[in-house]
């Protein structure tokens, strides 16, 4: 037990400390300041600027920005749906696997472009080489277009007055080649080592103990599990995800993948301090997120040690943990960890079954997607937690009877709308979508193993994920059918654009407005009296927003097994 212990405090004691130097690099990216792999990428990219006729030194506002940021996005869906849907009869396929319905396709294309990977097929038997390796290319860019966004609000609060937001296609750029690309390739590496393969073969038939034959499915799964995890994509390449032991082998892989799908997370966090040249607001978010987050983790990994007290009735030994649906090479207490992780950051990736979940620890997992604030995906989870920043500029400004100022710049009534519209749009999309699918049982019960409060549980979990851009998923639904892909394929859009569209407005806005120095009664936003504000309107809301529908669902099933 301590051996697991000591194993999860060193994940992230590891990624924190590698963060913050990580953080300074990318703020020294996108402050556009030479770095030690400009000899290598600034020739190409050059050469791309030059070959697409875009001009990287044109400035825009946070307007252009979203229209570049949307064109480019309805562009890889166009090639995807193509892709997808002709797959069957495209080279690269050397298992023969067909290609995707419309619906299916739809799902598919969509999940990928917002950087969710919410995945109703199974890889190794859905999906051909070039159809893995076009998702794979969404990996990289759905993450620094999320990044890009991410550096519209810097650029808003590094530069006291301003319209003109820098460039686009160069954040977005740099974000896929200097940050990316780098990392990817050596985790790749390392988990080739590790026994992960990257191959085009097709399957392999390998004779087994039993003396059967059985085909086990290959591929280049290296590098997109590295840029998986790398751009919180979580997409697997296989069905199972990074429970499968050609996804993730061995115990160090389980550590390199937790490491790789919070590093960039932790570093965009201090990558905001170095560049507004505000370490200790960075530190503040930081510590906010961090607090709950744990909250969050601690529950989960001694609820998953303890085991299921149902078995141990049956007189089976429990020391292991709550052992269903995990891999004996990971353990009870990495897996715990993993799941609070990877729906935290909004990854998405599984080192388990989470259907198998303790009731609470499902609960959890839910949590974490509908707060959707705690460190949260490359880019975009810095901006969920501005929503909040700016909420609670508000209510605290109102306590003391002062204009909410933010950074010298007065929070206003368009600023507020924009911001409540955001926050509020989040349990909504998760809400009305569970409502309407458990008032259809031709849709929704229909496709359930597990009816019940668990039941329950597995379409809401569906919808959460869809809106967080998470991508896992409780796997007892039956999740390939018309209504599901549409469904979850439309949350999905809104979900991911809206929350990137209203902070970039909020910035730009607030970009625009007369700096106001601050003062004697300036509210200051690096304490830890502001994050115990922040952290309370986050809880406030999703408490308000979900605890009846987690009651009727893991609450409620909870108290069916204790």
């Amino acid at each position: 037990m301590n051996t697991e212990i000591l194993g999860i405090v060193a994940m992230f004691l590891l990624t924190l400390a590698l963060a913050i130097p990580l953080g300074k690099y990318i703020s020294k990216v996108y402050g556009l300041e030479k770095t030690w792999l400009d000899f290598l990428f600034n020739p190409l990219e050059k050469l791309f600027f030059k070959w697409s006729g875009v001009n990287p030194n044109e400035e825009m506002d946070w307007k252009q920005h979203l229209k570049a940021l949307l064109t480019i996005n309805l562009i890889w869906f166009a090639l995807g749906m193509l892709i997808l849907m002709t797959q069957g009869s495209l080279p690269l396929n050397p298992d023969r696997n067909p290609s995707m319905s419309a619906d299916l396709a739809f799902n598919t294309v969509i999940s990928f472009v917002v950087n969710c990977n919410l995945q109703h097929y199974s890889g190794e038997s859905g999906m051909s080489y070039l159809g893995q390796f076009w998702l794979m290319f969404l990996q990289f860019v759905s993450a620094g277009t999320g990044m890009a966004a991410a550096v519209v609000v810097f650029r808003a609060f590094r530069d006291k007055t301003a319209t003109e937001l820098g460039n686009f296609y160069t954040y977005f750029m740099k974000s896929c080649t200097r940050i990316l690309l780098p990392l990817a390739f050596v985790v790749a590496i390392l988990l080739v080592f590790q026994g992960t393969p990257m191959t085009f073969e097709g399957k392999d038939s390998i004779t087994t103990l039993q003396g059967d034959v059985q085909e086990v499915s290959r591929g280049p799964v290296a590098g997109f599990v590295a840029i998986k995890h790398i751009g919180t994509n979580g997409g697997g390449f296989f069905g199972t995800n990074g429970a499968h032991p050609l996804e993730n082998p061995t115990y160090f892989s389980n550590m390199l993948e937790m490491w790789a799908q919070m590093i960039i997370p932790f570093a965009m966090i201090f990558a905001f301090g170095f560049f507004i040249k505000r370490r200790k607001f960075s530190w503040m978010i930081f510590g906010v997120m961090t607090l709950g987050f744990l909250a969050l983790a601690i529950p989960n990994v001694i609820g998953e040690m303890n085991g299921n007290p149902m078995i141990e009735k049956m007189g089976i030994d429990t020391s292991l943990g709550a052992m269903e649906g995990k891999e004996t090479r990971i353990g009870a207490a990495a897996t715990g960890y993993w799941s609070i992780a990877t729906t935290v950051i909004s990854t998405g990736s599984v080192n388990s079954m989470h259907d198998s979940s303790m009731p609470l620890s499902g609960m959890n997992e839910l949590l974490a997607m509908m707060i959707n604030s705690f460190y949260g995906g490359v880019g975009v989870g810095i901006l969920n937690f501005f929503i909040f920043i700016i909420l609670a500029v508000f209510i605290s400004g109102l306590m003391v009877g002062r204009t909410p100022e933010f950074f010298g710049k007065k929070v206003e009534a368009r600023e507020m709308k924009i911001a409540m519209i955001i926050a509020l749009l989040h349990p909504f999309l998760i809400l009305v979508g569970t409502a309407l699918t458990a008032a259809m049982p031709e849709y929704g019960a229909a496709t359930l193993n597990n009816p019940g409060f668990h039941g329950l549980s597995e379409m809401l979990y569906e919808f959460t994920s869809a809106s967080a851009n998470n991508g896992s998923g409780f796997e007892g639904l039956g999740d390939n059918t018309v209504w599901w892909n549409i469904s979850t394929g439309i949350v999905l859009i809104l979900a991911r654009f809206l929350p990137i569209i209203g902070p970039v407005a909020i910035a730009g806005l607030l970009a625009a407005k007369k700096f106001i120095p601050e003062g004697d009664g300036t509210l200051k936003t690096d304490t830890a009296t502001f994050g115990v504000v922040t952290l309370t309107v986050i809880v406030i809301i999703a408490a308000l927003a979900f605890f009846p529908v987690l009651a009727l669902g893991p609450i409620a099933e909870y108290f069916t097994i204790y």
